[in-house]
Formats: C-alpha cells, sequence, structure tokens
C-alpha cells in the first residue's frame, strides 16, 4: 500500500492527536542506532507528526516487569487532556494492554494497536530463560544494560503470559468491547526474508517445527491477535512493523491498521433477518 493514498482521509483523524506509543524490549538501546541509520518507530513517528498528530513516547525501562510499566503506562495514558490513540510495539503492546485494563486509561483511549505484542508469550523466551548457563548469562546480560531488573523478560514466557490473561480475562474483555483494537501479527518464510529478516528464519522454522505455527522468529502469529480483536496478517519479520529498510514499509502497515481501526464493526445477523 502506498501510504499517500491515505494520507488526506488519515490526516483529519489524526490532526492535533496525542498518540501514546511504546518501545519493545531492549528497545531503548536499540533506538539509540539511529544515529547510524537504524530506524527503530522513528519512520512511524515522523509520519504521525506529518499527519499532525502529537506522538508522544511513553518512556519505560523496557526489562522491568510488565504489571509495573502497565501501571506507569495506564498514569500517562489518564493524564492526557484528551483522549488518545495507543500503539504498543512487541513487549509495548503487551504493556499497553495492561494498561488499558485500568478504567481510568481507558476512559481516556480513542483506539490502541498492537504491533506483532506477544500476548500469549513467546516460545524464544521459554528457550532463554530455561534454567541453565544460558538463563544465568542472558539475565546478567540484560541487568547489565541499565534498563530494569531483567523481570520482563521473564514476564514473556508463555507460562507466564498465558497466567496473567487466564487471570484478568474479565477486565481483557472489558477492553475488547470498549476500546476499538487491532493486532497486526507478521508471518516469516524463506520466500519474504529480505534482508535483515534472514536473520531470524532460524528462529522461525525452529518454531514451525515444534508445533507453534506460523511465526515471525520471535512470536507466533497465534500469541499476537487477541480474540475479539480486529486482526491484521502480514509477512515479514518481528521488525516488519517498526523499522524501515530491506523492502519493509512499517508506515504502510500503520496507515493499514488504522484504516482496520476505523472500519465500522459489520452488524451481527439479528433473529429473523433474510439470508
Amino acid at each position: 500500500m502506498d501510504p499517500a493514498g491515505t494520507t488526506n482521509e488519515t490526516t483529519l483523524r489524526l490532526e492535533g492527536r496525542k498518540v501514546f506509543l511504546a518501545y519493545g524490549i531492549f528497545g531503548e538501546v536499540t533506538a539509540r542506532l539511529h544515529a547510524i541509520g537504524f530506524d527503530y518507530m522513528h519512520s512511524l513517528q515522523a509520519w504521525l507528526e506529518a499527519q499532525r498528530a502529537d506522538p508522544c513516547l511513553v518512556r519505560l525501562d523496557t526489562l522491568e516487569p510488565i504489571e509495573a510499566n502497565g501501571a506507569r503506562f495506564a498514569d500517562a495514558i489518564a493524564a492526557s487532556p484528551e483522549p488518545a490513540l495507543v500503539i504498543g510495539y512487541s513487549k509495548g503492546g503487551v504493556e499497553a494492554l495492561t494498561a488499558l485494563t485500568q478504567p481510568s486509561a481507558r476512559a481516556k483511549c480513542l483506539g490502541f494497536i498492537a504491533l506483532q505484542s506477544p500476548f500469549l508469550g513467546s516460545p524464544v523466551a521459554d528457550v532463554v530463560l530455561r534454567p541453565g548457563p544460558l538463563s544465568a548469562a542472558s539475565m546478567t546480560m540484560v541487568r547489565g544494560l541499565g534498563i530494569g531488573s531483567g523481570e520482563g523478560l521473564r514476564d514473556l514466557t508463555r507460562r507466564a503470559r498465558r497466567r496473567w490473561m487466564t487471570r484478568h480475562a474479565a477486565e481483557v474483555a472489558q477492553v475488547l468491547a470498549q476500546v476499538p483494537t487491532v493486532c497486526l501479527a507478521t508471518q516469516l518464510t524463506p520466500q519474504n526474508a529480505r534482508g535483515r529478516a534472514r536473520l531470524y528464519l532460524p528462529a522461525a522454522r525452529w518454531m514451525e517445527r515444534r508445533g507453534y505455527g506460523p511465526n515471525d522468529g520471535l512470536v507466533p502469529v497465534s500469541s499476537a491477535l487477541l480474540p475479539g480483536a480486529r486482526h491484521l496478517i502480514a509477512e515479514g519479520c518481528h521488525i516488519e512493523s517498526i523499522s524501515a529498510g530491506g523492502g519493509r514499509e512499517p508506515v504502510s502497515l500503520l496507515v493499514s491498521a488504522l484504516e482496520l481501526l476505523q472500519a465500522p464493526v459489520p452488524r451481527a445477523p439479528a433473529e429473523g433477518d433474510a439470508p
């Protein structure tokens, strides 16, 4: 899709609008690579500014626990003078969902777009944190980065996420009933792997072989799609929605998500309707 083709219509909806964004895990470290040309949500923020929106990055230590970051995110949304759009990438989307379980944040949210977020966890997190030398080395490394305790990584395991989703099922249902929500997932294959995306292929193949289904090299498609939300599935690796280059067009994906977010919800057939 050519983003310019929908600019006028989208501008009308975004002009003057506060848009909260949240990084994925290690995002604050990766974003620093922008100085050498690496895009980490920078193209999305630039496009939103071009639409005269007011993008605001919620500063979170991405290795902190999801509950703690979700509470901080909820405070930021609730403090907005006007209702806002919320966009979270990967772990940031999980934290956004956690934030929106709070009524005060939900009341200030016009819509929620989750970009490749592991709502049901990631098998890669399971492997990295499996008891043993790899787990110990991983936790030592992430704590050394100074961006959190590392417990946020544990929160992305499948067991931890499924437990949270079960415990908060009623609150999640309220979010989906009250806040228009789009979940974007991507699936990586040898045919659509381009440039840097090829680095994700070994993990993508490993997850496929173990029965996790289509995935982007970190998150299974089935983990990224909340039942009851509007779903958008695209091709590519785990950075497809936030990093331009190598054939990736994150702005086009965001435009598609915005269009889906704003599309009318089909009315369920009522009893007595003609077939």
